[in-house]
């Protein structure tokens, strides 16, 4: 018997950790959440599936921080910049291996699981970044 994982923020980075994007799909509307959630903001229904979504994407918005929370001050200055995927879904992200002055919107972005990690106490939950 197979278990239906939750649809929560915590199986969200569980999957991270696993190398895949994964969004939850309502099953009464069809709205696709990325972040998951346990309720649509749609129709209300509570019923989801996970779908594996493609990590491929465009550079919608971005910013470089310079002052960081101190879990991230060693970063410092990094990018961050909403991605807007294949899909149409749209999720934020550390930009890593642009230098800051060649950062572009519209710019072809690819998600990358391993190289993002951080040494913070609070969450521990895998990372992951945006790449050219």
């Amino acid at each position: 018997m197979s278990t239906v994982k939750p649809f929560t923020i915590e199986q969200f980075y569980k999957f991270i950790a696993q190398g895949k994007l994964m969004a939850g799909k309502c099953l009464k509307c069809g709205k696709i959440h990325l972040p998951p959630r346990p309720l649509c903001d749609n129709c209300f229904s509570k019923q989801f599936e996970w779908m594996q979504v493609t990590g491929k994407g465009k550079l919608l918005t971005y910013t470089v921080i310079h002052v960081a929370p101190q879990q991230f001050q060693a970063l410092t200055p990094y990018a961050v910049g909403i991605v807007e995927l294949e899909n149409g879904l749209k999720i934020p992200g550390m930009i890593n291996g642009v230098p800051h002055d060649q950062l572009k919107i519209g710019m072809e972005l690819t998600l990358d699981f391993g190289a993002c990690n951080t040494t913070q106490q609070w969450p521990q939950w895998q990372r992951y970044c945006f790449k050219p």
